[in-house]
């Protein structure tokens, strides 16, 4: 296979997939609010993720980004230049999108909690609209 034939190959694989942009401003701060409140959920580490981008394609397969960790590996060592770095903001979007996955959830099981006891009598609506308060406060982000 020819150079050309490979940097072709590459090309097609690069088009085809996507890099981790990061996060933009907005979702930092929203990320950096959940972690200062003890909320925040990781299920990668960034600076793992960016010390892997040295291998061939390791930041962007830790980062789940198969395709980009393919180019990578054949553009290596090329790509240390930028795998790092993919890496790392590939990791902070899946901890993003499980932080928020995760708060989502526990909020909804709250107030289908709060629902319930409404229904059943154990609390009355002006005890659930002071708890819903609480929750509503508990999950919001601003």
């Amino acid at each position: 296979m020819s150079i050309k034939h490979l940097l072709a190959a590459a090309s097609v694989l690069l088009l085809c997939t996507g890099c981790a942009s990061g996060l933009n401003s907005h979702q930092q701060a929203e990320l950096k609010h959940f972690e200062a409140r003890g909320q925040a959920v990781e299920e990668k580490n960034p600076g793992l993720g960016a010390a892997l981008g040295i291998l061939p394609g390791g930041g962007s397969f830790y980062g789940r980004e198969y395709g980009f960790g393919i180019v990578n590996l054949l553009l290596w060592p090329i790509s240390i230049l930028w795998d790092p770095v993919s890496g790392f903001d590939a990791a902070q979007s899946i901890n993003y999108q499980a932080t928020k996955a995760h708060l989502h959830n526990q909020y909804e099981r709250e107030l289908n909690g709060l629902d319930e006891q409404l229904q059943t009598g154990q609390i009355d609506i002006t005890q659930y609209t002071l708890s819903k308060r609480k929750v509503d406060q508990k999950y919001r982000y601003n």
